[in-house]
């Protein structure tokens, strides 16, 4: 089904959403928020830019945008599956949970922060470009890659990655001597056994944007992983 979303309110157009699901494309979609908010049985392709909070607690559905995207992408999404053939704002996949976040181009602040993962959830984002300041902030869970393809003079990341890290994983596509990070992380080369479990994400990211796989992974990777399993636990217990 195509539906034409240009006279559509954030709430008509959910309605219709959870309406019909299936298969459906929106088009001239222009900063509608919510788009498929929990939504899980639905595949949903977007043409224009959708709003704040795509896809919030999806929950299976796969949305492609072959565009941009604006702040919140993946918010707090527990499984399914995020396309987006440009760039995406700020805080994507915040609180993610579960499932797929790929963008072909740049991220804003604060991507993955309080990233989480439980028993067999583990959320995986994939960043073709580079990412903004404060990447993996509060991170606890999950993997987020970035691979720094998209022309820039600016580091793969902004200032203050990793800050409050205590889970999950970074692979970074580049040495990182420029790049500052905390003190309660690690930050290394990728050896071989990093590296092999970082193939089938970028295996993933070239099949869904067309890059050679090969080409991609002709590079230096730095793996970050948090230095304690619980820093901040003097934060919050009393001793």
């Amino acid at each position: 089904m195509v539906i034409n979303v240009r006279e559509l309110g954030n709430k008509e157009l959910n309605e219709l959403l959870y309406k019909y699901k299936g298969e459906i494309t929106l088009e001239e979609c222009c900063g509608q928020r919510f788009i498929g908010a929990g939504m899980s049985d639905s595949f949903i392709s977007i043409n224009g830019v959708p709003g704040n909070a795509l896809g919030a607690y999806l929950n299976g559905s796969k949305i492609v945008v072959n565009n941009n995207a604006q702040d919140a992408v993946g918010d707090t999404m527990n499984d399914g599956e995020i396309v987006v053939y440009g760039d995406i704002g700020d805080t994507a996949g915040y609180a993610m949970r579960g499932g797929k976040i790929f963008v072909k181009g740049n991220a804003g602040y604060r991507a993955g922060i309080h990233m989480k993962e439980y028993k067999e959830k583990k959320p995986l984002m994939v960043i073709g470009g580079r990412a903004g300041s404060f990447l993996g902030e509060y991170q606890a869970g999950g993997v987020i890659v970035v691979l720094g393809l998209t022309e820039s003079e600016k580091p793969i990341v902004g200032s203050f990655p990793c800050t409050g890290m205590h889970g999950g994983k970074i692979f970074l596509r580049s040495d990182c001597k420029d790049i500052k990070f905390p003190d309660q992380v690690t930050a290394r080369k990728a050896d071989k056994k990093d590296l092999k479990e970082l193939e089938e994400y970028v295996s993933e990211f070239c099949g869904l944007f067309g890059y050679n796989f090969k080409e991609v992974m002709n590079s230096p990777f730095t793996f970050v992983t948090p230095d304690s399993k619980n820093p901040y636990r003097q934060m919050y217990v009393y001793n």
